[in-house]
């Protein structure tokens, strides 16, 4: 199992019509086949993409991961993924073609992780997350994730500082809260307001995820 570079999940908009329409959006699992299409996408959407021979690795011999994408009709529109040890879900990845973004397929695939991770016999789900990345962070808190911590210089390109966020529930998954109506933080996340898609990092677990 090779360690992953740092990561963000910076291909995702938030959409006024999250749910889309019936039937538009179909989630199946990623396989070897996928991965020129999601390459595409990961070089459009992160300054450090992972390489083939990572994913590859992930898909082929990394007994705790999870991956899928997005289609819409016959186009891969977007992919997602995560680690699933023990109780406890880690995504590492998640990526809209930029095309596609702000139709609420980021949206789409969160829920897709958290479903299948609930299957996997998980409870919970960690992220990361830049700083900088507002719309990310807005999708994840709708999805009833909350600031718990700071990654010192998380990601490598910048050196920029990424929020470890937790959803402590997953049964029922998908959004807890009407897209605006985020719940402001409060306790131990009262001080971590600024900072979806996901992110890894030097010294992180799994791997990261950064933002919608």
């Amino acid at each position: 199992m090779m360690e992953l570079p740092s990561r963000e999940v910076s291909g995702v908009a938030l959409s006024h019509d999250v749910q889309s329409q019936p039937g538009e959006i179909r989630i199946d699992p990623m396989t070897p086949g996928d991965l020129p299409l999601v390459l595409a996408i990961e070089r459009r959407s992160f300054p450090t993409p992972w390489s083939e021979r990572a994913f590859a690795s992930e898909l082929r011999d990394n007994l705790y991961a999870d991956y899928i994408v997005a289609r819409r009709g016959h186009r891969l529109v977007g992919y997602a993924g995560m680690w699933c040890i023990l109780d406890e879900a880690h995504v590492t990845t998640i990526a809209v073609d930029p095309e596609f973004r702000g139709r609420g397929i980021g949206n789409r695939l969160l829920t897709a992780l958290e479903e299948r991770a609930l299957r996997y016999g998980c409870r919970r789900m960690t992220l990361e997350v830049r700083v900088s990345n507002h719309v990310a962070q807005r999708l994840y808190l709708r999805h009833g994730f909350r600031p718990c911590g700071i990654r010192r210089g998380y990601y490598v390109d910048n050196g920029e500082d990424a929020i470890i966020m937790w959803r402590d529930r997953l049964d029922p998954p998908g959004p807890v809260a009407a897209e605006g109506d985020d719940a402001p933080p409060t306790g131990r996340d009262a001080g971590l307001q600024s900072g979806m898609e996901p992110a890894t990092g030097a010294g992180a677990a799994p791997g990261g995820s950064e933002g919608p």
